[in-house]
């Protein structure tokens, strides 16, 4: 029995990081060679100016290294660029330049790219280099930038992202539906939201608003069977896993016989796991806020941070 049903695509988190050691080139690889429709990695950016593909804003867990990003040279005698990832097989950090340069190969020009781009970063430093590197490949405005999402934490990197980079689909990266309503609603086309949230009753009110105005919904991060098939329960649009593998075989699964393999999956796990209770989401928000105003300072008010001039900006 054939399903008809559209099932999320799978974007693989940091690569396939649960096999490989994540954000580098070896584990964007592995993905894509597995199926994955899209990958998702994130940047910061040296002091030298040069962007890499790095979670962390220190390199002290996935790497022998230590100290701030923004702290260090990539070029140089010691230079990040001879770093080397703690988890085996040892692999050194990617730039964006080179990872732009792996989804521009032939075999890879249907793969998507979803660039998270961390709070700790200056936004209008970051994107006038990230556009420095889109744009010089041939024929990027048509095989490049319609596959990148630009993943946003912060509503002061909105306006930056809408005047340096303004033909990248924004997305709402976060846990937060209020913040995700206020501040970002008129001014991203897709939400990149943590699967807990949208298990709530709140989160399922979310889901049915971006379905009916046509916003797209990816969720994080989604390792496990019976979390899959929840999302495809709710037609989400992707689906970001360390372990695409997994996806793709399930969705195979679901392609050939939708009914009889979401039966087998028990959404028991959303009443007797305590992350999804409000209390311990509240919590968790709180912190996530907190972390982002340390990083990039106060939200501000809806007008003020669309309003203000765009300190230092520039396209060079």
């Amino acid at each position: 029995m054939s399903s008809a049903v559209p099932l999320p695509e799978c974007w693989g988190h940091r690569g396939a990081s649960a096999a490989f050691p994540e954000n580098t080139l070896a584990s964007f690889e592995a993905a894509i060679r597995e199926g994955a429709d899209g990958i998702e990695s994130d940047v910061h950016v040296s002091v030298d100016d040069v962007v890499v593909m790095f979670h962390d804003p220190a390199l002290n867990r996935t790497t022998n290294g230590q100290g701030l990003i923004r702290e260090q040279r990539w070029h140089g005698a010691d230079g990040m660029e001879h770093l080397r990832t703690v988890k085996q097989p040892p692999q050194a950090i990617p730039t964006f330049a080179e990872t732009v340069a792996l989804l521009m190969r032939t075999e890879n020009r249907h793969v998507k790219f979803n660039v998270d781009v961390k709070a700790q970063n200056h936004p209008a430093r970051l994107f006038a280099l990230m556009h420095k590197i889109i744009s010089s490949h041939d024929n990027w405005e048509t095989d490049l930038a319609p596959r990148i999402v630009l993943g946003l934490w912060h509503p002061t990197f909105i306006p930056h992202a809408k005047t340096v980079l303004p033909y990248l689909r924004r997305s709402y990266i976060g846990e937060d539906l209020s913040i995700a309503r206020k501040y970002f609603w008129d001014n991203v086309e897709v939400f990149s939201m943590k699967f807990d949230v949208l298990a709530t009753v709140n989160g399922e009110k979310f889901r049915k608003d971006c379905q009916a105005t046509g916003k797209k919904l990816m969720v994080w991060t989604v390792n496990d069977a019976e979390y899959m098939i929840e999302a495809a329960r709710w037609n989400i649009d992707v689906i970001i896993t360390d372990v695409p593998k997994t996806w793709l075989e399930l969705r195979s699964a679901l392609q050939v016989d939708y009914k009889k393999v979401i039966a087998q999956h028990s959404r028991l796990f959303l009443w007797t796991n305590w992350k999804f209770y409000t209390p311990f989401q509240i919590l968790d928000r709180q912190a996530t806020h907190r972390d982002l105003e340390i990083a990039a300072g106060p939200f501000p008010t809806v007008d003020s941070f669309m309003s203000a001039p765009l300190v230092g900006l520039s396209k060079a």
